[in-house]
């Protein structure tokens, strides 16, 4: 199947909701919480509502953070379907430190078939097709907006991008980690590197941009050693793929599924 079409409309979705967002980010942030703790903002709201209105169209049953009461014993069945993060990395968000992102991924048979992921802080524009490859773009929002105002605009888009992975230079063996989930077990799993490679470079990054430097060549490897929930990595999973890479389940080495009835994430590791 050709997802082009369908990972067209969920790059102009993921900018309409980055337009929405910076709104709020050059503004007030109020947060709420959630039942679960976890903070919510208007710009997690706006872009959630500007996602959904422009993947509409597709008419692919969405599954977001912020709508995730959708019953398993509706969603067991779907066969293709969107899963969004509208905004990864609202802590992020809320420091005002640009290391946030919009994500959406096209999700076929519990495995990623596509994926956006955009920081608009950042300028940052990371997308993947299966069967096209993975690529990065990076320029402000009102250029994309143009690059994305005519009809069939991904063949123009992928010529102005970087294709992923980016060739690098000779440098330290390097791994990304969380910049708000260092756990102990992650500290292990860097140590064990560290006796293999000798020194390593370490990178502290926010949300979906982990899985993204490792796509993109920046670091050798990411492990998550702490929650995630399905939203946070599908975009960033489709990304890593297609770059050639894999996001696997530490203990059984299989790759991540998607649309379990848990929507929890085993640990894994990107590499």
């Amino acid at each position: 199947m050709n997802y082009t079409t369908l990972i067209e409309r969920a790059i102009v979705a993921s900018i309409h909701a980055g337009k929405e967002i910076l709104k709020v980010y050059e503004g007030e942030i109020i947060v709420e919480m959630k039942d679960d703790k976890s903070p919510l903002t208007e710009a997690d709201k706006r872009s959630n509502s500007e996602i959904v209105k422009y993947l509409e169209s597709t008419e692919l049953p969405v599954l977001s953070e912020e709508g995730k009461s959708i019953d398993y014993s509706d969603r067991n069945n779907w066969d293709l379907f969107w899963l969004v993060d509208p905004l990864d990395g609202t802590k992020e968000f809320i420091k005002r430190n640009g290391e946030f992102t919009v994500n959406i991924a096209l999700i076929k048979n519990q495995t990623p078939v596509g994926g956006v992921i955009y920081a608009p802080v950042i300028n940052d524009l990371y997308f993947s097709i299966e069967g096209v490859g993975a690529y990065k773009l990076n320029c402000g929002i009102d250029e994309l907006l143009a690059l994305v105002s005519n009809e069939n605009f991904i063949e123009s888009l992928i010529k102005t991008s970087d294709k992923l992975p980016i060739a690098k230079g000779d440098r330290m063996f390097t791994v990304v980690a969380s910049r708000s989930h260092m756990s102990e077990e992650t500290t292990v799993f860097i140590d064990e590197l560290k006796a293999k490679h000798g020194d390593i470079n370490l990178i502290s990054k926010g949300s979906s941009l982990k899985l993204c430097l490792v796509a993109e060549g920046a670091a050798e490897v990411y492990p998550r050693f702490a929650p995630t929930m399905e939203w946070d990595t599908a975009a960033g999973h489709a990304i890593a793929l297609g770059a050639g890479l894999s996001v696997r389940h530490t203990d059984s080495n299989q790759p991540l599924v998607y649309n379990k009835e848990n929507l929890l994430n085993p640990w894994f590791v990107v590499e």
